[in-house]
């Protein structure tokens, strides 16, 4: 009885291993071909912004001013669809300056810094415009604006999440509600909610985000403490799998000491 138990189980564990590894495979190849499909809508555009001298950064930046005055000028004053139109127009620079990027032989450390960052001005300012929106236009509903704002906090915590965690040498990626799944709902739910004049659709995304990207960041949380535990030397501070550095002999100045004098301890 115990080994029939003990192999249901194993069976049940292994049926629920094989429909989720298929459920990522499926949700990757999924966003492969919508990738394979724009670019070649995008294709014709980045080479001509190529043959004009078109840098990828400077697409990057222009895409991520228009994605900010597209959010912050119509999103405030309740003009959801029109942002949300301008917005999607921006977005696909993000896409734009890849391929310029990787066409050019341009792609580098540096291009992959600024465009992760101003993603993170993008972010800002879609879900700042909603909270100006509900702490104004719509002042029917100001707890919204609240929601909004922790929607968008729990967003920023989820990149700043996986960036830590890489730098220490540790995985914190996938979660409930990663970016693209954010903006997409958001925007999409969003578009569809001030045509149809239903500010009620709009609301229950922005709920649904705010707890989802909650639960997003407490996975990531758990994620990297389980490989933490699982590895003692991810433990220190210093390259994954190397020890820390040794104390100082005694009676020897340690290495931030100069001439006698303590030079201050560096922060992180």
């Amino acid at each position: 009885m115990v080994r029939y138990r003990r192999g249901v189980g194993e069976g049940l564990w292994v049926a629920s291993h094989r429909v989720g590894t298929r459920l990522v495979y499926d949700r990757v190849a999924m966003l492969n071909r919508f990738r394979q499909f724009w670019t070649k809508v995008i294709s014709p555009i980045a080479n001509l912004l190529l043959k004009l001298g078109v840098s990828a950064d400077a697409v990057t930046l222009v895409g991520t001013i228009g994605v900010c005055a597209g959010a912050l000028i119509f999103f405030p004053r309740g003009h959801i669809w029109l942002g949300t139109v301008v917005i999607t127009c921006f977005v696909f620079s993000d896409l734009i300056d890849g391929y310029m990027a990787r066409t050019s032989g341009t792609s580098s450390k540096w291009g992959s810094y600024l465009d992760s960052t101003l993603d993170r001005l993008g972010d800002g300012a879609i879900f700042g415009g909603l909270v100006l929106y509900y702490a104004g236009s719509a002042g029917d509903t100001p707890w919204m604006a609240a929601v909004t704002l922790w929607a968008l906090v729990m967003g920023a915590t989820t990149s700043y999440a996986r960036a830590k965690a890489e730098s220490l040498g540790l995985q914190a990626s996938g979660g409930l509600a990663e970016r693209s799944d954010r903006l997409v709902s958001v925007l999409v739910i969003g578009f569809f909610s001030d045509v149809l004049n239903l500010p009620i659709l709009l609301e229950i995304v922005l709920c649904l985000l705010a707890v989802a990207s909650t639960i997003t960041v407490v996975q990531r949380t758990l994620s990297v403490r389980k490989q933490v535990l699982a590895d003692p030397a991810n433990a220190g501070l210093g390259t994954p799998g190397t020890p820390p550095p040794a104390s100082p002999a005694p009676g020897k100045p340690a290495a931030n000491e100069q001439d006698g004098n303590d030079a201050p301890p560096a922060t992180s």
